[in-house]
């Protein structure tokens, strides 16, 4: 199918179904993805078109072949955006052994990184992980994350119509998985579910959206919601009811991740309260720019944790300088028109 959306020309290709599928059929899918769309692709009007660069973006590990094809046919340079080093962090966490799986599964990502003329990695923690492909010619720099302005529309979700009405939020938005760790935050909200001034919501989808919904119903906590995932378009709407964004990762995480839902937070105002692996560079960014609190300790005492949401709702109540220099931020280093300058750059390079 062919589009055109705001003077650009979209071509959507069809592939497996690979989202709420079992792993076994995943893999299979991903594995055969590039081949698909290549074959659809060549079936395409535009396929005759010749092609200035290619651009991608990972996750997906699998897109090696059809990168690979496009910059033979038009003889172009290569851009990956990367923005999730698999299999190396499913390892760290335990998800996989260090087995066959795992390096069958590096071996693809290795072969992805080969077709890649430039890599952009986000966050310079990991450049160290890339430090072999820049000896190999390849040029690894960092990309930021980024966030374009989305099309606001209304929010179907109405805070004010439920029981947290007139609470001061904390948000968390986004998948709630194995590799967020997001079961944390429970903690937290029990903590907190004797302060009638404070609640918590939950918006998304993931391995573990259910099993938090039920430890919540379990210990019979009434300060905290969950809803599934919304569009795109109702997250301004949701974040303005919102007072503080929430950002987990699982302490065994050893690479380096900028979430996306960070972005998003800071883009509307909302300072974080965030809990990461050790030595990941978005510690160093939440504190050397202020724009909320962050603790690497997997073991962080709860009292603590307590006591420095209050802090920050106390700070977000008194003043909107906290608001103002997240804003600015999310302009300054996660802008869309920041990371297309970047790109266009490296390709012309």
């Amino acid at each position: 199918m062919i589009e055109d959306w705001e003077g650009v020309r979209i071509v959507r290709l069809r592939a497996w179904k690979m989202k709420d599928v079992g792993y076994v059929r995943r893999t299979l899918g991903e594995l055969l993805m590039p081949y698909h769309l290549l074959r659809n692709f060549n079936a395409s009007p535009v396929a005759a078109q010749p092609f200035d660069g290619v651009v991608w973006y990972s996750p997906s590990i699998f897109l090696g072949p059809i990168v690979k094809a496009l910059k033979l046919k038009n003889n172009c340079q290569s851009y990956l955006i990367l923005r999730d080093i698999f299999p190396e962090w499913a390892a760290d966490m335990g998800l996989m052994r260090r087995g066959p799986t795992y390096h069958m599964l590096r071996a693809v990502a290795g072969y992805q990184y080969s077709t890649a003329d430039i890599i952009g990695v986000q966050s310079p923690g990991n450049l160290a992980y890339f430090c072999e492909r820049a000896r190999q010619g390849r040029q690894v720099e960092v990309l930021q994350n980024w966030l374009s302005r989305p099309i606001e529309g209304p929010c179907s979700i109405d805070i004010s119509a439920t029981p947290l009405a007139g609470r001061a939020i904390l948000v968390y938005a986004g998948n709630m998985g194995v590799a967020q760790g997001a079961g944390r935050l429970l903690g937290l909200v029990q903590a907190l579910s004797e302060d009638r001034r404070i609640g918590f919501v939950f918006v998304g989808r993931g391995s573990d959206a259910n099993i938090l919904r039920d430890a919540a119903t379990r210990r019979k906590l009434d300060n905290v919601l969950f809803f599934d995932e919304i569009d795109p378009d109702e997250i301004p709407g949701l974040y303005a009811q919102c007072s503080i964004g929430l950002v987990t990762l699982d302490p065994r995480h050893r690479t380096h991740n900028i979430p996306g839902k960070f972005i998003s937070y800071i883009h509307a105002g909302l300072p974080v309260l965030a809990m990461i692996n050790p030595g990941n560079d978005l510690a160093s960014i939440i504190a050397e720019e202020r724009v909320g609190w962050v603790s690497t300790d997997a073991s962080a005492n709860v009292e603590d944790l307590r006591q420095r949401v209050l802090a920050l709702v106390d700070e977000v109540t008194a003043s909107k300088e906290l608001g103002d220099r997240c804003r600015a931020l999310s302009a300054r280093l996660f802008s869309d028109e920041a990371a297309a300058r970047q790109i266009v750059q490296g390709l012309q390079r």
